[in-house]
């Protein structure tokens, strides 16, 4: 009997314990949302700078995730045996990943070469061609495009998934032949209906000579720019009508396979000097791409830090000016019992308060953010590219916001609890 009076009496004690620490956690929530309501316009100040560091991390994340997925679309729509070959050496910045750009050519690029390179071993086939920026009219809006005279076949070489649409034909023996890319052929407010469509005569202008082409083909969308802006025409054409005296500007080195296009890049530079051409494949610009990857993440994390670092600073200041003005407040509470580490507990949920807020507003702000630039830099002409948010990068950057502001408020939360009654009495 004595022994189930005391059971009941532990277990009432044990409820009053909870219940007095359930209402000291009320009771301090309650008096930081107090606190920061009577001070509204600093505290909103503080949580915009809590906003701004968690906003930019993930505008920046979402928008370096976005254009990492669009770039490796691009690729994937490549064939894995393409080289593209340009008259010029390696660059030396890329010397892991051959030939991303080119320098004056140290050789005639002519057709020699070509069939010197169409002979070596593990290569299927050489088309090259030549380059210029031609002004094309269309019944008289005009526009500015990159002209490749070559094969036509050649743009499904490259990219195997390619269509045209209905009515097209190739005629790689037609001098005034042209193959239009989707871009081109419906440029912005033209989706609907199209600037160039299949039969149609358009005046192409270069070096103030001005010649006729007959639309054959138009291809359809390939998500990849490169191939959507392309303009192809006649090889023989192009070179009569760019000046170019049989040099070519760019040579498209098919492999047998993608296994064998480093073996074909070894031979040429066996056989021509490893510093002889600019040379360019899927497999280089994965390789430069991952370095370039590595770098922007590298400075999204140094930038996000900078900005939550700022954030924490305003925290200091904002809860520490707090302390300062609340040191009657604090002095009476200790006066009639209160811990110092009830003190403490209410300071640093002003900040925990602060840290949610910002964190939470900074994720929206900084998703739409991303959207909103996007958008602008595609309504220039550019290409759209949709940002992509990991929900453990978002999670990452929500507790990193409230981490870091939580953290700042630890030491004007600890400068409080330590505040002697009788010191903070006489302010």
């Amino acid at each position: 009997m004595i022994i189930g009076e005391n059971m009941q009496a532990s277990g009432t004690l044990h409820r009053r314990v909870k219940k007095k620490k359930h209402t000291s956690l009320k009771q301090v929530f309650i008096l930081s949302r107090d606190a920061l309501m009577e001070r509204k316009a600093r505290s909103a100040l503080t949580i915009l700078m809590v906003l701004v560091g968690g906003a930019l991390m993930v505008t920046i994340n979402g928008m370096s995730e976005g254009s990492a997925a669009f770039a490796n679309k691009q690729l994937v729509s490549l064939a894995p045996n393409v080289i593209f070959v340009n008259p010029g050496s390696k660059s030396k910045i890329f010397q892991e990943a051959p030939g991303l750009a080119t320098q004056a050519p140290r050789l005639p690029f002519n057709g020699e070469v070509a069939n010197t390179i169409k002979s070596l071993p593990y290569v299927k086939d050489v088309v090259p061609g030549y380059t210029a920026q031609v002004q094309l009219n269309v019944e008289g809006n005009i526009e500015n495009t990159n002209v490749f005279a070559t094969e036509a076949t050649v743009a499904f070489g490259i990219s195997p998934s390619l269509t045209l649409v209905p009515g097209s034909s190739i005629q790689n023996d037609n001098p005034s032949a042209m193959l239009v890319g989707y871009d081109i052929a419906n440029p912005p407010g033209y989706t609907h209906n199209p600037l160039i469509r299949v039969g149609q005569t358009l005046t192409a202008t270069y070096g103030g000579t001005s010649r006729n082409f007959l639309v054959t083909g138009i291809l359809n969308e390939a998500g990849n720019p490169n191939v959507d802006r392309v303009v192809i025409i006649n090889t023989n054409t192009g070179n009569t009508f760019f000046h170019r005296l049989g040099q070519y500007d760019q040579m498209i080195v098919f492999a047998k396979s993608g296994n064998d296009v480093q073996t074909v890049i070894q031979e040429m530079d066996r056989v021509y000097g490893s510093d002889s051409f600019g040379i360019v494949s899927p497999a280089a610009i994965i390789q430069a791409q991952k370095h370039t990857q590595a770098g922007g993440a590298s400075f999204t994390l140094e930038v996000g830090f900078i900005a939550m670092l700022v954030s924490a600073i305003g925290v200091v200041t904002t809860l520490y000016t707090s302390v300062n003005e609340r040191k009657k407040e604090i002095g009476t509470m200790k006066a009639i019992g209160a811990k110092p580490i009830f003190i403490l507990s209410m300071f640093l949920s002003d900040a925990v308060f602060i840290g949610f807020i910002g964190a939470t507003l900074g994720i929206a702000f900084g998703i739409s953010l991303a959207y909103l630039l996007s958008t602008i830099g595609a309504s220039g002409g550019g290409v759209y590219i949709a940002p992509i948010f990991l929900p453990n990068e978002l999670v990452q950057v929500w507790l990193l916001s409230l981490t870091v502001t939580l953290l700042a408020g630890l030491f004007p939360a600890w400068k409080a609890s330590r505040l002697s009654p009788l010191i903070a009495m006489r302010v």
